[in-house]
């Protein structure tokens, strides 16, 4: 008898230590439940970089809109980025193109209770670029469905986050923090371009996963750091 229950059990047991070891939450920042899987060590050193550098305002182009049931699959890059600048007295401007996207996101972070930390912008996201006018702490680029095998595509994808950032790099410095999701996939993912672009204009990669984690390599570089930056480290200093 002992031995046919440890005959049953023993696999059980191997099936839940495989399914433990997988399990990449980001407790205690979000409940021990929700496994962030691939994205999980990203976001984790990105939240790090945030609270180093007392990030105030976050941008990402691309919303999760289904929220913390989405953790896995797509990251819940919303509830994430809101929940940490709710805790910090910092804002998330969540941009798509998407009323879908959008309304859906609104529902999950409002039941999350963080309505008060996003605002929303549902346009093109190079449209909206274009007209913001603060510095940006932190960009978050998942915009533009990639396709693992339609090579138009990706290219396509490729040349939006390229120009996503071309438009928004003059409100980033040297403080500010970049992370591209989705660049482990065939043909370079999507952040294949900007990323090249940006190694060109002195940024440096921190992490390079399924997502990519890019930050200034010294204050005399990253571009063009615009005017918004600079006024805004001149009166901090």
């Amino acid at each position: 008898m002992k031995t046919a229950l440890l005959f049953v059990l023993t696999p059980l047991f191997a099936w839940l230590l495989v399914r433990a070891l997988r399990h990449k939450s980001l407790y205690p920042f979000m409940a021990l439940r929700h496994n962030f899987g691939k994205r999980r060590d990203t976001f984790k050193r990105t939240l790090e970089l945030l609270s180093k550098h007392k990030a105030k305002v976050l941008l990402e182009t691309g919303t999760a809109r289904r929220g913390l049931r989405g953790a896995k699959g797509d990251g819940a890059s919303t509830i994430i980025f809101a929940t940490w600048a709710q805790r910090n007295d910092a804002v998330l401007h969540s941009v798509d193109i998407s009323a879908d996207s959008i309304n859906g996101a609104k529902t999950e972070v409002a039941n999350q209770g963080l309505a008060d930390s996003v605002i929303w912008h549902l346009e093109d996201s190079i449209k909206c670029l274009a007209a913001f006018e603060e510095p940006v702490d932190f960009l978050y680029l998942d915009s533009y469905d990639y396709d693992r095998r339609d090579t138009s595509v990706q290219i396509a994808s490729q040349e939006h986050h390229l120009a996503e950032f071309k438009t928004i790099e003059p409100h980033l410095h040297q403080h500010s923090v970049v992370l591209i999701d989705d660049c482990d996939l065939p043909n370079g993912g999507k952040g294949k371009l900007a990323i090249e672009y940006m190694l060109e204009r002195g940024w440096e990669i921190l992490m390079n996963e399924y997502q990519v984690l890019l930050v200034c390599a010294s204050s005399e570089d990253c571009g063009q750091e615009g005017a918004f930056a600079k006024r805004r480290f001149m009166v901090l200093a």
